[in-house]
């Protein structure tokens, strides 16, 4: 049975004493007692010495790290598995600067396995329905922070900063996506990739969302006249999570790339969607999906 008692680090510790308590959690949660070979799924696999296996088909050796956020590292699973911990469990994330205090290891290292865990919060939560509240931001610098010789003539909003579009269902899950821009064929795209067609549509009155009132019931309300509220009619929720979502960013993290802020986007949509569940739950949720390995050289590659 998976080990979900403890809730607090001391009861982590003691969970998982040593190398082996972490590889017996590991191969309980990726494969319940039935060894998959990352080579050939359909293969059979024999039990060798050492928490090695076997591929038959390619007589490829693995064990329970192999094509996982743990390949390839020499970081101990217990290591790994505070790491997780302290990342699902804080609402607004750990800088690597203080992980690596914790854990004892490098600010690079930190950094290197914090973006490694990033990397498996994307997890596809199905299409919303019912109330959908749906609504951009702009994650970046503010224009007037800048320094004259850096400001951009005519800036405004979003133009000099990374645009996050964001979908979430009332009482539910929330979806949010960097996007490349704010156009109406944009938005509509991801939309409909996202919402059933039953849904109840909320955004405000922006123009790229006009298109939306003939697949949905769509309904908008008036920012620009200062109104906030309109009945069920409101993006208050959304715009909750914008402000988690910016407090993390600037706060904890200060800044981030284009390049990165999906990464970033997507650990607080996980937190979000498991705002409910125990801290033991989390924690298990992601180990669950650690089936996503990225390397250094692909992380820094511009």
């Amino acid at each position: 049975m998976i080990n979900q008692h403890f809730s607090s680090i001391i009861e982590l510790v003691r969970a998982f004493p040593d190398e082996q308590t972490c590889i017996n959690h590991l191969e309980e949660l990726r494969w319940n007692g039935n060894v998959v070979s990352p080579f050939d799924a359909n293969s059979k696999v024999y039990d060798c010495k050492g928490n090695k296996y076997k591929c038959k088909n390619t007589g490829k050796y693995f064990n329970v790290r192999t094509a996982t956020l743990f390949d390839n590292t020499k970081i101990d699973l217990q290591k790994w598995f505070l790491a997780i911990w302290l990342v699902t469990a804080h609402k607004k994330g750990i800088s690597s600067l203080q992980l690596g205090r914790d854990i004892n290891v490098t600010q690079k290292t930190a950094w290197f396995m914090l973006q490694r865990i990033r990397n498996c919060f994307g997890i596809d939560t199905g299409k919303l329905d019912n109330e959908v509240e749906v609504d951009e931001t702009f994650i970046g610098g503010k224009e007037g922070n800048k320094h004259k010789n850096k400001k951009t003539e005519g800036s405004q909003g979003g133009s000099n900063k990374a645009p996050v579009m964001g979908m979430v269902e009332r009482g539910g899950k929330i979806k949010a996506k960097h996007i490349e821009d704010t156009k109406g064929a944009t938005l509509s795209k991801e939309i409909i990739a996202s919402v059933k067609e039953t849904a109840q549509l909320y955004t405000d009155e922006y123009v790229s969302y006009e298109s939306m009132q003939r697949i949905y019931d769509h309904s908008t309300i008036k920012h620009s006249e200062g109104q906030y509220v309109n009945g069920r009619v409101h993006t208050n929720t959304i715009e909750g999570f914008w402000s988690l979502l910016k407090r993390g960013i600037f706060g904890i993290y200060h800044s981030t790339s284009k390049k990165h802020l999906q990464k970033y986007v997507d650990e607080f949509v996980f937190r979000y969607n498991s705002r409910i569940a125990t801290d033991s739950y989390r924690f298990n949720l992601l180990l669950s999906n650690t089936e996503n390995r990225l390397t250094y050289k692909t992380l820094i590659a511009k």
